[in-house]
């Protein structure tokens, strides 16, 4: 007995001088926390660090970013709870399915901290160095008992390469003291700025869209743990005071009287210690549960408590900044705010880990057998394989359950594509969605036609529905259907069967399609495309189905071998023909198949283009088409650089110092020799205000009289406005995502591959009138209200009649008009067809 006393003692001395020896983050950095930022790698290097001393921590690579950076977790608890952790999250897994069947469940709750998913918001990787730290300290008691029942995942860095782009800025621009006058230059960011990714994407809005790798991979480990509670931490301007929960309305109603309560019952701990300090903060404001793709709702939607904490600074902080009121605001002082509430939620998750598992349980088991809302499944119609194979990973990556119907059968449901209530034929090939499974409550977020929005003041866009922005043949049903395993029976046909053919010819129907263009045209292989619709061997093509003849390639070599590894890499059904007579519409050699020129396309980048804008054509080109682009900063931009492109995007920006009037005589002629500019958004008004191009924000100056009237008219109605409602006298303007139903011309290269209507999320209220000589490809007509999405009642009367896809011709160029973009966020698939069209289809008919 004596000895094995002695042995305990022993043991538990080795312990503690294991953990003396354990060094802070400030000793293994070699200076003070705070003091100066912390680059990526040294991040990861502690977290390795703390990992390889301690067993009740374990680090997890689960990604890196498109710079090469590594992604990291770690998971810490309690030594018992870290060596059963599969187990712990296996039987926590069981409360999403029904955990009958002897199914054990955890008793763990799980609490995971995200950090620095806006790259310039950078204090948040400080903190957590700290916050592991602090976990693993042995002298801080309260940690060792919240890790008994609470396992605690960190990310310490959503987005590093973001991150790293402001880190290495700030300290190019910081002198060997800082400066903490917020006019001078280390506190005046330059563009594009840290907030983004490498492609500029704001990754705080990818939760759900998961268009980023960044994204994907921490989203593919986030549905293998499910956490409890999840935050998120965020920065916001240096004279606000630090924001957490509970979160301000409107609340999506799919969030639970739970979820709202704890969300309180967490503030509530966090003001106690905030008080304790005198420090300033607020809740309840700004920052709403709505939109689904943000790092607190997409939790949320997902049985989670979700939040978000915003301590003032981010890019415009640098180490010290004087805030108006005079005093000092430091980088020390944002990692104490930060860690604290760190700490807060962990303490406040373990106090009460068996009511968060309990109504966990309770979440799912709702989801599961009383699914939210009167639409019971979805039934999305199977014709078009490549739509459908991006909806599948698109459910596949959020664990949503889908399947085929299990017989034919006739149904009544809302129709996406009618707006309204329509019979329609369910067959065997239609994938189904039922509600019945446990992420119901995701299901309805993401494709519910239209948001009950509580309150119009919102933080973000009010419309986002699957259905809408894939282009889905989809339908709401108000009953449940019975499905089986999925399967679409439209396989690929044998690309290249004939050794000798006349011709292949490729649908033209996706994205994918595009980028297979992309790949034929940087092979050097000779397409051409059709302006009519066409039949050979008793098999339709639409007009812009892409032909390439053997006659036209007769110089490639291995012709049949580079049409069989492109068909077979991008997974195209080609179709071979050993004959060019066409049984309907023209043959193949007729003057209305017209050879396709390849582009060589640029791409405008600087301080007057939106940095967003121009990551969603980066990473598109880049990513998802794989064809060459060209990128040029508006500062080395000149007139002479065109004429080496014969395609410019410009993304969205304000482009007025970038083209003066002499440049913009320069630009015409440009493009009367054959170039086409690419305008989205707000990058239209240089046109509009040009008298060389026919864009025209009213029809006539008798529209042009009346609508100053009426704006004259407001302003004079917002005088007498009592102050508190200044807030909201923008509403009546207001564009928060908002749905048209946009009438398509499909028989326009602009159009090629869609049916007569497209259905385009507006996000302001910029409006121009139809091009009086010009092709109105796309346009809301008279009297179109939105589908989706709140719209202001001045808005609404602007935005009818109005264009949104146009082209304009100047001699043997062109004007592409994308009054919306397209692209936007890169969530909104079906357009991106239709920026395939003005990239590779326009100007070349």
């Amino acid at each position: 007995m004596t000895r094995n006393y002695f042995l305990n003692i022993c043991l538990l001395l080795a312990c503690t001088l294991g953990f003396s020896q354990t060094k802070s983050p400030s000793q293994f950095l070699g200076y003070e926390l705070g003091s100066r930022f912390t680059q990526h790698f040294q991040v990861v290097d502690y977290f390795q660090y703390i990992a390889g001393e301690h067993k009740n921590v374990k680090l997890l690579s689960y990604g890196e970013t498109y710079e090469n950076r590594p992604l990291y977790l770690a998971f810490v608890s309690s030594q018992e709870n870290m060596s059963n952790l599969e187990e712990i999250r296996k039987n926590h897994l069981n409360n999403l399915e029904d955990p009958g069947n002897g199914k054990k469940e955890s008793e763990i709750a799980i609490v995971w901290l995200s950090y620095n998913v806006h790259g310039n918001e950078s204090v948040s990787s400080e903190v957590a160095l700290q916050a592991l730290y602090e976990l693993v300290n042995p002298d801080h008691e309260e940690s060792k008992e919240w890790l008994k029942n609470t396992l605690v995942i960190i990310d310490p860095c959503l987005n590093p390469d973001g991150r790293e782009r402001y880190v290495n800025w700030y300290k190019q621009n910081k002198g060997v003291r800082f400066n903490s006058n917020s006019y001078v230059a280390e506190h005046k960011e330059a563009w594009p700025g840290g907030r983004g990714n490498h492609y500029l994407f704001d990754l705080n809005r990818d939760w759900a869209w998961v268009s980023q790798t960044e994204s994907r991979s921490r989203l593919k480990v986030f549905n293998q743990w499910m956490p409890h509670v999840h935050v998120d931490f965020h920065e916001q301007g240096i004279e606000s005071p630090y924001y957490f929960a509970p979160a301000s309305k409107p609340f999506h109603e799919i969030v639970t009287p739970f979820q709202n309560e704890f969300q309180t019952l967490v503030g509530k701990n966090h003001a106690k210690y905030f008080d304790a300090k005198g420090w300033l903060y607020f809740t309840r404001e700004t920052f709403d549960l709505l939109y689904p793709s943000y790092g607190d709702t997409y939790p949320l939607f997902n049985g989670a408590i979700g939040m978000t904490y915003e301590q003032g600074g981010s890019g415009a902080a640098g180490l010290s900044v004087k805030t108006k009121d005079g005093n000092l605001l430091t980088l020390k002082d944002r990692i104490e705010h930060h860690l604290t509430t760190s700490m807060s939620t962990v303490e406040v998750s373990s106090q009460n880990s068996d009511l968060l598992i309990s109504e966990f349980k309770k979440y799912f088991e709702n989801a599961r057998e009383r699914p939210f809302g009167k639409y019971k499944a979805y039934v999305v119609k199977g014709k078009e394989r490549d739509k459908i194979k991006a909806l599948t990973e698109f459910l596949d990556i959020h664990k949503i359950s889908y399947g085929s119907p299990t017989k034919r059968a006739s149904a009544s449901g809302y129709s996406y594509l009618s707006n309204e209530m329509s019979k329609f034929q369910i067959e065997e090939e239609d994938l189904v969605i039922s509600m019945y499974q446990a992420k119901s409550n995701l299901v309805k977020t993401l494709f519910e036609p239209r948001t009950k929005l509580m309150d119009s003041l919102t933080y973000d866009i009010t419309a986002w529905s699957v259905p809408f922005a894939h282009g889905l043949d989809a339908y709401a049903l108000e009953s449940n259907i019975q499905t089986k395993s999925f399967h679409n029976e439209n396989k690929e046909k044998d690309s290249v069967s004939n050794e000798n053919p006349y011709a292949f010819i490729v649908k033209w129907k996706s994205k994918t399609d595009a980028a297979f263009l992309g790949y034929l045209l940087q092979n050097k292989v000779k397409v051409s495309f059709a302006t009519r619709n066409f039949s050979i061997s008793n098999t339709m093509h639409a007009a812009g189905s892409l032909i390439i003849t053997k006659a036209a390639n007769r110089d490639l070599m291995d012709f049949n071998k580079v049409i069989s590894e492109g068909a077979t890499k991008y997974n195209r059904e080609i179709y071979s023909t050993s004959s060019g007579w066409s049984a309907n519409g023209p043959d193949l050699g007729s003057n209305k198949m017209k050879y396709l020129k390849a582009p060589k396309v640029a791409v405008l980048k600087g301080k007057e283009v939106y940095s967003s804008s121009f990551g969603f054509v980066w990473h598109f080109l880049d990513q998802e088409l794989g064809y060459e682009l060209n990128i040029v900063n508006t500062s080395d931009f000149s007139m002479s650089d065109l004429n080496k492109f014969n395609v410019l995007i410009l993304p969205e920006g304000s482009y007025n110092k970038v083209f003066d009037k002499e440049k913009m005589k320069k630009l015409s002629t440009w493009i009367q020799n054959g170039g086409k500019i690419i305008a989205i958004g707000a990058a239209n008004s240089i046109f509009a205000k040009s008298k060389d191009f026919e864009l025209s924000d009213f029809e006539s100056e008798a529209m042009k009289k009346k609508e100053e009237l009426r704006k004259d008219s407001i302003q004079k109605t917002k005088r007498l406005q009592p102050y508190y409602m200044k807030e909201r006298s923008h509403l009546s303007h207001a564009v928060n995502g908002g749905v048209y139903k946009v009438f398509l011309d499909g028989t326009n290269p602009l159009g090629y591959g869609y049916e007569n209507n497209y259905f385009s999320l507006k996000k302001s209220g910029r409006s121009y009138s139809y091009l009086k000589s010009g092709q109105n490809v796309g346009v809301i007509r008279e009297g179109s209200n939105p589908v989706s999405g709140f719209v202001g009642e001045n808005s609404l009367k602007k935005l009818n009649r109005s264009l949104v896809f146009g082209v304009e011709k100047k001699g043997k160029g062109s004007l592409v008009y994308l009054v919306d973009d397209p692209l936007y966020r890169s969530f909104w698939e079906n357009g991106k067809l239709l920026f395939s069209n003005a990239i590779f289809m326009v100007g070349n008919e």
